[in-house]
């Protein structure tokens, strides 16, 4: 299946936790999106966390994931590569935000659902092309 919408972090707990700033906005992005969400499990993971862990929000996010409504991408190790390349170009890139970079250059029809915008619109794929990406205004 070809992923259609890649997923950061931000949006997932803006979807999941009703006092977020993104909690608005997440829930009306998301919903629009057609079929599943992909994501990695690094960003899933990042996601849980703030989310609390073990909390209620937490488990239907993972609910979701076994219902297969946000997919999980295995971009490493094939991609690894260009990961590190990429945290090598931009030094405040996390590991999150490289796979989901990496991820946009092998499937560049994919816009990436974010809400990190001070990262997101200075990093580029394939050298210099700006990232696809859905955020708030």
């Amino acid at each position: 299946m070809e992923p259609c919408a890649l997923v950061d972090a931000g949006p997932l707990v803006g979807w999941f936790n009703a006092r977020d700033q993104w909690h608005e906005w997440s829930v009306r992005v998301l919903r629009q999106v057609k079929g599943p969400l992909h994501t990695t499990e690094i960003v899933l993971g990042e996601a849980l966390w703030h989310l609390g862990g073990n909390t209620r929000p937490a488990r239907a996010l993972l609910d979701l994931v076994r219902r297969r409504a946000v997919v999980m991408l295995k971009p490493w190790p094939t991609l690894l590569g260009r990961s590190q390349e990429l945290m090598l170009k931009y030094p405040l890139m996390d590991a999150g935000d490289a796979s989901l970079v990496a991820l946009s250059e092998a499937h560049p029809r994919c816009p990436v659902y974010t809400v990190d915008r001070r990262h997101f619109l200075v990093y580029r794929r394939f050298r210099n092309e700006r990232i696809p990406c859905t955020m708030p205004a």
